[in-house]
């Protein structure tokens, strides 16, 4: 019996593939705990639909991590930070990548989600920094930050 899985079956298949099992572990095990459902015509449209929404959306999100990444590019776009500086050269406050991501939507406009941001420790130094952004898994970027004392 020909099935569309409607989740990850281990060994089995994976959501959204169309295959061939026996029929009493279809309609025993399978159909019964909504892993898959027999494939049908109208089963087998609504896979494709569905699988061509996904990429459309999948397109959309790259198209918009690519114009995000051409924004951070631009010359201008350099978020700026005034910071206490104490005696040894050091911010007293610390710039999270939260900070970074409220900053660059406050004097730009430009939305990045702060846990795409990639630090390795909140910042304490001062002068131009370049911090790498993972703004879709084909696009990285850089924001450029400009720590002054203040």
């Amino acid at each position: 019996m020909k099935v569309v899985f409607l989740a990850d079956v281990k060994g089995k298949g994976k959501k959204g593939e169309v295959k061939e099992v026996p029929t009493g572990y279809a309609q025993n095990f399978l159909i019964k705990k909504n892993l898959a459902k027999e494939a049908t015509s109208q089963a087998l449209g609504e896979l494709r639909g569905k699988q061509q929404s996904e990429a459309k959306a999948q397109a959309e999100m790259l198209a918009q991590a690519k114009e995000i990444k051409r924004q951070l590019e631009d010359e201008k776009v350099l978020v700026k930070f005034v910071e206490k500086v104490g005696p040894d050269g050091r911010t007293f406050g610390s710039i999270t990548a939260k900070k970074i991501a409220e900053e660059l939507d406050k004097q730009f406009g430009i939305k990045v989600d702060r846990r795409h941001i990639h630090l390795e420790q909140p910042l304490r130094a001062i002068g131009l920094i370049d911090v790498p952004v993972k703004l879709h898994k084909e696009v990285d970027g850089i924001i450029n930050l400009s720590i002054q004392q203040g």
